[in-house]
């Protein structure tokens, strides 16, 4: 049976993870209030600002600042976006 969540993001029942994704009590929270619809989004979006920004995973700034805009995004509120990316037309 699918595990269903209010998505912090789309306000609505959406598809729940299987797991949390991250130790502690901010996995917790992600488990229990994001959709995997809105993290399999954030991670693409987050490789893209890694990938563009040229971030480091050892640098603790880059780490902060990828969790500060994860906080947004799964908040729905405005986050950083990739200079110069246009989206593919569907």
């Amino acid at each position: 049976m699918t595990r269903m969540v209010t998505c912090r993001r789309y306000k609505e029942a959406l598809e729940g993870l299987d797991r949390p994704p991250l130790p502690g009590a901010k996995g917790q929270d992600i488990f229990d209030h994001v959709s995997k619809k809105a993290w399999l989004e954030w991670q693409s979006h987050q490789t893209m600002l890694i990938n563009e920004k040229h971030l480091s995973l050892i640098d603790a700034d880059a780490r902060q600042y990828l969790m500060g805009e994860m906080d947004k995004f799964l908040s729905g509120e405005a986050f950083d976006q990739v200079e110069g990316y246009v989206p593919p037309s569907e």
